[in-house]
């Protein structure tokens, strides 16, 4: 029988240590312990430089490195003891046990006077986790750019519980009512306390997808693509192919990975969206062979993903700047080579679900001085759906940040520029 808490510090180890994703480790969970450890792992990333700084405060030497995994059953069962219903004696005897297990002794014992003082100061500790940024030093790093106010804001949202966003296919209002669900302004669904996904009305009949506000955002941008050739360079896992479809596009639908891929046609076949065109290949092989001529292009390029945090809190700690640097290198690449496969005349659409301003605002800058057959469309509200002006940049651009307040409870970090191709 998997220990649930054993188990969730593994993981939490693993995320932290090797920089993997936590729904890539999903599937080490079983079923019935799955709200448990989900919620455990979660409170954990998001919380994680308040519970080191706590947990460092009790210790007069670091733990061992071989006995490394204490460390993370420790500060499970911190964050468990403070911000989780569990009764605390559960929580000690069960993590003592499992210290004692895993590593030993002496550090079982050591865990058990550890623990009972953070109960004994569960009031005083709660006060001074509020006052430490859930923010590393390596990540406030990736927020060169932004003001202290923004960062400070960006800050907050970390503990902000993500919404489930949906984007219909038909009837917007008439799917909203069955499911109880706000219609935001650019006509995205979101229920705040949703079931699973497939238990909701419509799931199988293919009437809508998940997909964050912020992500339905670029394709909106576009404007009006029916009857046109558009190909969607990054597609999977098919948000966007799905939307471009809806409005009536001829797509193509790129990714490296055959797997993923299997996963967009699986998605595209239950929405009733079966005439896309795909093709498992590495998109700059793709663009240097220019096959085909194009009207439009949906770059959604390969990046950090840190704009992403409130639903995946691990990128916190397994993302730094050079990571963006990195990515910033392959987008600049994937964006010199598009002019291959596009027609003159046509839609360059470029988003990243990044927050950084070195995969967005300066990667777009940099390329826009070295190619002049290249202009910045403007992005208006009306493009969006009618959101506040406050996500439009001076240039036209797209900007959104996750404690936006036009949506209650915000929405994922992107950048979206529009542009078209004059020569």
């Amino acid at each position: 029988m998997i220990n649930p808490r054993l188990n969730s510090a593994k993981i939490i180890q693993k995320i932290l240590e090797e920089k993997v994703f936590f729904g890539d480790l999903k599937k080490q969970i079983p079923e019935k312990d799955l709200p448990f450890c989900n919620m455990l792992i979660l409170t954990v990333l998001r919380r994680l430089t308040a519970l080191r700084q706590i947990l460092h405060g009790f210790l007069n030497k670091k733990i061992p490195n071989k006995h490394r995994l204490a460390e993370y059953l420790l500060i499970s069962a911190i964050a468990e003891i403070l911000y989780m219903q569990t009764a605390e004696y559960a929580v000690i005897n069960e993590t003592v046990k499992n210290i004692r297990n895993t590593c030993d002794k002496f550090l079982g014992g050591l865990a058990n006077a550890v623990l009972r003082k953070v109960c004994a100061q569960k009031k005083e500790l709660l006060q001074t986790a509020e006052k430490i940024s859930p923010l590393p030093d390596s990540f406030v790093e990736l927020l060169a750019g932004y003001e202290a106010a923004q960062v400070r804001q960006i800050s907050a949202s970390v503990m902000q519980q993500p919404p489930l966003d949906i984007t219909a296919k038909g009837d917007v209002a008439a799917l909203a009512q069955k499911m109880k669900a706000d219609v935001l302004p650019n006509g995205s669904l979101r229920l705040y306390d949703a079931p699973k996904v497939q238990q909701l009305p419509e799931y199988n009949a293919g009437a809508w997808w998940v997909q964050d506000v912020a992500a339905s955002l670029p394709v909106l941008a576009m404007g009006d693509v029916a009857g046109k050739k558009v190909i969607d360079l990054c597609a999977a896992p098919g948000g966007k192919t799905a939307q471009l479809c809806a409005k009536g596009a001829d797509v193509t639908a790129l990714d490296i990975s055959e797997a993923r891929l299997e996963t967009l046609r699986q998605n595209m076949q239950r929405l009733g969206f079966d005439k896309v065109k795909t093709q498992a290949i590495d998109a700059l092989e793709y663009l240097r062979s220019a096959p085909a001529q194009f009207d439009a292009i949906l770059l959604d390029a390969p990046c950090s993903a840190t704009g992403t945090f409130r639903r995946h809190p691990e990128v916190l700690h397994i993302k730094n700047r050079q990571d963006a640097v990195e990515q910033a290198a392959l987008q600049k690449e994937l964006l010199e080579l598009c002019e291959n496969v596009l027609k003159v005349g046509g839609i360059l659409l470029y988003s990243v679900c990044s927050i950084s301003q070195i995969e967005g605002e300066r990667q777009i800058d940099a390329f826009l001085q070295t190619h002049q057959n290249y202009k910045i469309v403007p992005i208006t509200a009306a493009d969006i759906g009618a959101w506040h002006d406050a996500l439009i940049l001076k240039n036209g651009t797209v900007r959104t940040l996750p404690y936006y307040a036009g949506a209650q409870k915000g929405m994922d970090s992107f950048f979206i520029c529009k542009m078209q191709r004059i020569i």
